[in-house]
C-alpha cells in the first residue's frame, strides 16, 4: 500500500512494505561491512558499527539523496588506520569531528558543484575500481581463520551457499518484485544452514556485535595546537574522500533512478554525521556504494528505507546480537557478489578502440589507483588532471589566425580560439611585428581572453609593436574579456575599439 510521506524538504509518494523490507536488507549487509572496516583501521568492531548507524541516520533525513546509504567505508579506514595505530581511538573520533567540519564548509561554501568538472572517463574507473574492490574484498570469506584457502567440503558448502544467494538475487526479480532477492537470499540460506546444521563461516565468527546504545560524549583528547597538527592532515583527506566517494555516489544513483539530488546539501549532511560520529565513539563515513545499490536495487527510492537501516542496525546491535551473529557470511558475500557485477560499468568495455586513447588510458588509469591504492581521492584527482592537462593540450592547438589588410591598409588579425596559457605560444607566433604596416587590429569575435597569461601574451605583442612605432587596436572583445582587461590596467594599456557592431562571442570555455 503506498502512502504519502513527507519527511523535511523531499515530498513523495512511498511504499512502505518496499521502503522497509529494503532497509532491513541494507542494515544486514551493513553489519560485516562495518566490523570489517573497523578492524582494517585497527579498531573495536562497535566502532565501525556505531558510525555506520549514525551516518546512516543523519544522511538518510537530512541528505540530499533520498535512497543513499552512509556508513564506517574502507575508504576512510584506510586513511585512519596509521592515526589509530599511532595515537589510538580517541584521536580518531576528534579526527572524524574536525573532517565533518570540514565538509559543512565545504556544502555551504557550495563546492558540490565542482563534481560537474569530473569527466567520464574518471566516473567510469573510479566505478569500475570499486566494483572489484567490492569483489576482492569478500575474497578472505573464503579463506580460514589462519588466512588458508578453503578446501574440500568447506569450500563447496561455501561456494554452493554464495551461488544460490546469487541465484536469488538474479532470479527472484525476474518472477516479482514485491519481496527484496537479498533479503530473501539471506532467509533461505539461514533457513538451510539451520535447519541441516550446516558447519559454515558466520557473522559472529568475524567479532562479537554486542553493544549499548552510543551516548555522546567528548573524545578524551588534549585540546592544544599540536594536538590539531595531528589530526589536521587525516582530517583533510578523510573529509575530501569522503565528499569525492559520496557526491560521485550520488551521481551514479541519480542517473540509475532519472532523478537528481543535491550536492551541496548531500556534503553538510555528510559532515553533520561525521561530527556526530565522532561524538558518539564512530569511526566516521561516507556514502557506501554498494548498500546504495542494494537499497536502490530492492525498489526503495525514500529516505524512509536508509532510517529503517540504520534504526534496525542499532536494534540488532543492542537486542539482536545473538541472532545476528549466527547469520551465515556466504548469504552475504553472495550479496555483495552481486553488487559488485551490478556495479561495474560493463558498457564501459565497449569504448575501447571507439573512444579517443586519452579517455581510455584515463577510465584504466583510474581503475588500477582504485583497486591497488584503495585511495579513491587520489584516483579522482589523478584523472582529472590528466582529463584536464589533455583538454588543455588539445585546446591549444585550436587557435588560428585569419590575416587580411582592408583598404586603407590596415591589417587585420581576426582571432579564433580560447586565447589561454596552454595557447599563447601558438598566438605570439601568428603576427609579423617587423614586416606589418603601421596600424593593427587584432580582432576577438570568435575568441577569448580567458586568463592571466592570455592578459600578458596580449600585453607583450603590443609591446612588442610599440617599441617599432606601430599602433594596435582590439576589437570584438566580450564583456567578461574587457572586463580582465580593465582590471589589468596596470599592467596593459591598448587601444581597445567600440565598435557598435559587437556581438559576444561563443563561449569556448
Amino acid at each position: 500500500m503506498k502512502k504519502y510521506l513527507n519527511l523535511f524538504d523531499f515530498s513523495q509518494e512511498v511504499d512502505y512494505k518496499t521502503e522497509i523490507l529494503s532497509g532491513l536488507t541494507v542494515a544486514l549487509a551493513l553489519i560485516p561491512e562495518a566490523v570489517a572496516f573497523a578492524l582494517i583501521a585497527g579498531l573495536d568492531p562497535l566502532i565501525g558499527l556505531y558510525a555506520a548507524f549514525v551516518m546512516g541516520l543523519v544522511t538518510s533525513i537530512f541528505g540530499g539523496r533520498p535512497g543513499m546509504i552512509s556508513g564506517a567505508t574502507g575508504a576512510v579506514a584506510v586513511v585512519i588506520a596509521a592515526l589509530a595505530i599511532s595515537h589510538g581511538p580517541e584521536y580518531i573520533f576528534a579526527c572524524v569531528i574536525l573532517a565533518g567540519i570540514l565538509q559543512v564548509i565545504a556544502g555551504v561554501l557550495r563546492l558540490g558543484k565542482l563534481m560537474r568538472l569530473v569527466p567520464h572517463p574518471v566516473v567510469f574507473g573510479f566505478v569500475n575500481g570499486l566494483a572489484i574492490v567490492i569483489f576482492m574484498a569478500q575474497l578472505p570469506q573464503f579463506q580460514d581463520a589462519a588466512g588458508n584457502w578453503l578446501t574440500g567440503s568447506s569450500l563447496w558448502i561455501m561456494l554452493g551457499l554464495v551461488g544460490l544467494t546469487m541465484l536469488i538475487m538474479w532470479g527472484l526479480p525476474k518472477l516479482t518484485k514485491a519481496f527484496p532477492s537479498g533479503l530473501a537470499g539471506i532467509l533461505v540460506v539461514f533457513g538451510l544452514v539451520y535447519a541441516f546444521g550446516i558447519d559454515t563461516k558466520t557473522v559472529g565468527d568475524i567479532a562479537p556485535i554486542q553493544g549499548d546504545f552510543p551516548w555522546p560524549s567528548i573524545p578524551q583528547v588534549p585540546f592544544t595546537l599540536e594536538m590539531l597538527k595531528i589530526i589536521f592532515p587525516y582530517s583533510l583527506i578523510v573529509a575530501g574522500v569522503g565528499l569525492i566517494e559520496s557526491l560521485l555516489t550520488l551521481n551514479i544513483i541519480d542517473e540509475i533512478t532519472e532523478t537528481r539530488g543535491r550536492g551541496n546539501k548531500e556534503a553538510v549532511a555528510q559532515g553533520a554525521a561525521n561530527i556526530l560520529s565522532g561524538f558518539t565513539g564512530g569511526m566516521g563515513g561516507c556514502a557506501m556504494i554498494g548498500q546504495s545499490l542494494i537499497n536502490i536495487s530492492s525498489g526503495a527510492r525514500a529516505r524512509l528505507s536508509g532510517i529503517v537501516a540504520a534504526v534496525m542496525l542499532l536494534v540488532f546491535i543492542m537486542f539482536g546480537a545473538g541472532l545476528i551473529e549466527q547469520l551465515p557470511m556466504a548469504a552475504l558475500t553472495g550479496i555483495m557478489i552481486m553488487v559488485s557485477i551490478g556495479t561495474f560499468e560493463w558498457a564501459s568495455l565497449r569504448t575501447f578502440g571507439k573512444m579517443p586513447k586519452w579517455d581510455i588510458f584515463v577510465l584504466v588509469l583510474v581503475t588500477l589507483i582504485t583497486v591497488f591504492l584503495h585511495n579513491l581521492a587520489l584516483a579522482v584527482l589523478v584523472g582529472v588532471v590528466i582529463s584536464a592537462l589533455v583538454f588543455a593540450y588539445q585546446n591549444a592547438k585550436r587557435i588560428r589566425a585569419r590575416k587580411r589588410v582592408d583598404e586603407n591598409g590596415v591589417k587585420h588579425y581576426e582571432i579564433y580560439g580560447p586565447l589561454f596559457f596552454g595557447s599563447v605560444q601558438v598566438f605570439n607566433e601568428k603576427f609579423d611585428v617587423l614586416n606589418d604596416p603601421k596600424e593593427i587590429v587584432i580582432d576577438f569575435m570568435e575568441s577569448k581572453i580567458v586568463d592571466m597569461s592570455a592578459i600578458e601574451a596580449v600585453n607583450r605583442i603590443t609591446e612588442r609593436y610599440a617599441k617599432v612605432g606601430k599602433e594596435v587596436t582590439l576589437k570584438h572583445l566580450s564583456p567578461d574579456c574587457r572586463r580582465l582587461l580593465g582590471k589589468a590596467k596596470d599592467i596593459i594599456e591598448v587601444n581597445v575599439s567600440e565598435d557598435p557592431k559587437y556581438k559576444v562571442m561563443t563561449d569556448f570555455v
